[in-house]
């Protein structure tokens, strides 16, 4: 598993949700969600967003990117 499926199963785990009601609310199959989970998989940058907005998280949170470091 990636440091990127890590933080995504954490953070669908703290808002009780399965993979199954992540996928559903994103609109991409189960395989796709425990692809990325897994490490087998990468997000789209699109996907990211996604999932973020699903999760209610900052992307770069959920990308493991320091928000103080981040160049503008």
């Amino acid at each position: 598993m990636d440091a990127f499926g890590r933080r995504l199963r954490a953070f669908r785990k703290l808002k009780q949700m399965t993979q199954a009601d992540l996928a559903r609310a994103i609109g991409v199959s189960l395989a796709t969600i425990g692809g990325i989970e897994r490490g087998t998989r990468q997000p789209s940058a699109h996907l990211v967003e996604a999932i973020a907005s699903a999760l209610a998280v900052d992307p770069d949170e959920l990308c493991g990117r320091d928000r103080a470091t981040k160049v503008r």
